[in-house]
């Protein structure tokens, strides 16, 4: 394979999948991992793709990149779905207590599971300010919702503003599912709007225990605004082992990471 064909390939490949790794592509192509980062070169010099610690990343991603949600809902479906399976895992079969569950398509494929299953005698309290994630709740006979209501944005349907920062911060639910667009070592989570922060970064504060839900592509991503730091965090669940760096830190923070 000529090496013009192989950067159309990973050019490719970083458009479906959002990110690619030195490693993965060498074994893929069957080329050493300097051929890799040659060409991974060639293409950040043409201007397709940025380069990041261990791999690249689509051009776009840039710190106030953001999709709609219908946008994100089509892409990775089977990691998110994979990713919201095990997260459930954290909440307990008895499924007593309170949850509280961001906004986000993660977060929404979690709160589908969590429709689904059977009713309990200890119904679990479920607080969301995601507009999604309540119609998806809506009705489950094994739970009891509260919707937290402000301003909706249209992008990610999900209420934001000074009346849902102030709702959320006389809470203290038990768990808190939170979903996020960047994930990196140096820069902790984040994301491109800082409404989305704020109410984020509220939500960590109240919970007792975080679980980030977040799949391979947000590795190594710092959008604009950062809501939380690796420390604040208890589990990360997730669809790939992180990048080296982004695990030191991680065993760091004495995080726990899940793999789906």
């Amino acid at each position: 394979m000529y090496a013009t064909e192989r950067q159309q390939l990973i050019e490719q490949l970083i458009t479906t999948e959002g990110r690619v790794v030195v490693v993965d592509l060498a074994r893929r192509f069957g080329v050493t991992t300097e051929t890799v980062r040659r060409d991974l070169d060639q293409l950040e010099s043409s201007g397709l793709v940025r380069r990041v610690h261990g791999g690249a990343v689509a051009r776009t991603r840039v710190s106030t990149a953001e999709t709609s949600f219908v946008e994100r809902t089509q892409r990775r479906t089977d990691a998110k779905l994979a990713i919201a399976a095990r997260a459930l895992d954290a909440i307990g079969a008895q499924g007593d207590g309170s949850v509280y569950i961001d906004a986000g398509t993660t977060t929404a494929a979690l709160a589908g599971l969590l429709a689904q299953r059977s009713t309990s005698s200890h119904p679990l309290e479920v607080v969301t300010h995601s507009m999604t994630v309540a119609h998806l709740l809506a009705g489950a006979s094994a739970l009891n919702l509260t919707a937290i209501g402000g301003r909706v944005r249209g992008l990610t349907a999900a209420a934001v503003g000074a009346q849902t920062v102030d709702a959320i911060t006389r809470l203290r639910p038990d768990l808190a599912f939170i979903g996020t667009n960047g994930l990196s070592a140096s820069f902790g989570l984040s994301t491109p709007d800082p409404d989305e922060a704020a109410v984020k970064r509220a939500v960590i504060a109240s919970a007792r225990r975080i679980v980030v839900l977040a799949d391979a592509e947000k590795f190594d991503g710092e959008l604009l605004v950062s809501f939380g730091r690796l420390a604040d965090l208890d589990i990360l669940v997730t669809d790939a082992e992180p990048p080296a760096d982004l695990v030191a830190a991680l065993g760091d923070a004495d995080v726990e990471v899940w793999i789906a």
